[in-house]
């Protein structure tokens, strides 16, 4: 006589799905920084940004002051060989963008804009999108979330002085020497007189995949058809608060701007997940597309002003890496966004309840 099967409970059925939901809820908890011993959350590290100066609510927490951009994504030939991604293989793509200041000031002038930068999202027929962030460093501060958010931190005002306290930027420099370069870099470094002629530098690594299977490491970056001008500093110092929107606003009524866009190949034993590290110049670089700008506009009312460039919102063909600093970024760019968005939205609601 055979023993009966035992019937298994619905509940007890569910239990393996239950537990693949609670590993994915954990995985993802983890890589935003939620859980886990990370050193710094995205919560820490916008609290710190917002401390940086006056309360700004309903803008982000970083690159606060910007101006909507539209335009085109052309690729050329050689792009689709790259990748599958579809916006290498349709003939152009409607991009929507950005362009930056850094701070969390909106109303900044532009004479202390010495990083810029530019963000786009580019969205093909078939739904799916890329975003991503640029700015116009050639390399990050730091090579970790916890480096940078110790130097945002260091640079706050010490409450007894009303200055930063230099021995805690010492103290950080210490622990994190790669931020020495990206200092020197800043100080020496000319900067651009326009928006038009400057390079803006995707600073993370990303991998592309071909039909073949293939895949490549890259840096990207938009280089400018406008020569470069550097910024004489005697005028900038009577500049007009927005000059760079105005600027930008009489070189796009005489025509349209455009940029190159440049993928660079890592070599064998390249720093991949380290953004404070940049690759040789003689590393291969190809062309695969060219980015034109057509329009430019306030962002109070422009289209840019509620969107939130993430820059691991990738289409098929194109992955992130394993590097800390690009997962950092989306993850304290959506607790910036979901900031702003609960603010603007109490705001309205406040207007209505006083009418």
């Amino acid at each position: 006589m055979s023993t009966p099967t035992p019937r298994r409970g619905p509940m007890l059925l569910l239990l393996p799905i239950a537990l693949i939901v609670l590993a994915l809820a954990l995985l993802f908890a983890w890589t935003g920084g939620w859980i886990g011993d990370k050193g710094v959350t995205p919560q820490t590290m916008v609290n710190t940004a917002e401390a940086s100066g006056s309360p700004q609510p309903g803008f982000r927490r970083a690159h606060a002051k910007g101006i909507c951009i539209a335009g085109t994504f052309t690729p050329t030939p050689v792009a689709a060989q790259l990748s599958t991604a579809r916006v290498f293989a349709q003939p152009s793509t409607p991009v929507l963008g950005r362009f930056s200041n850094p701070g969390n000031d909106p109303h900044a002038p532009d004479s202390k804009a010495a990083v810029r930068g530019m963000a786009l999202q580019l969205k093909t027929d078939d739904g799916q999108e890329w975003r991503m962030a640029m700015n116009s460093f050639p390399f990050f501060a730091s090579s970790t979330p916890e480096g940078f958010q110790a130097m945002n931190a260091a640079r706050l005002p010490d409450p007894a002085t009303g200055k930063p306290d230099p021995e805690k930027m010492k103290a950080v420099l210490a622990r994190y020497p790669e931020i020495a370069n990206f200092m020197a870099w800043s100080k020496s470094a000319p900067t651009p007189n326009s928006l038009a002629n400057t390079r803006f530098n995707g600073v993370n690594a990303f991998l592309l995949t071909d039909a073949r299977g293939e895949t490549r490491a890259v840096r990207w970056s938009m280089r400018p058809h406008t020569p470069f001008v550097a910024t004489d500093p005697a005028r900038l110092q009577a500049a007009e608060r927005d000059f760079l929107a105005a600027d930008l606003g009489r070189r796009l009524a005489a025509g349209p701007l455009r940029w190159d866009m440049v993928m660079q190949f890592a070599a064998p034993g390249d720093p991949i997940e380290d953004p404070s590290k940049a690759w040789p110049d003689t590393r291969p670089e190809t062309v695969v597309g060219t980015l034109t700008l057509v329009s430019a506009e306030a962002q109070a009312d422009g289209a840019c002003r509620d969107l939130n460039f993430d820059p691991l919102i990738l289409p098929q063909g194109i992955a992130g890496t394993d590097d800390p600093v690009l997962h950092a970024r989306s993850s304290v760019y959506s607790v910036s966004f979901n900031r702003r968005e609960r603010e603007v939205s109490q705001g309205a609601q406040q207007q209505g309840s006083a009418r």
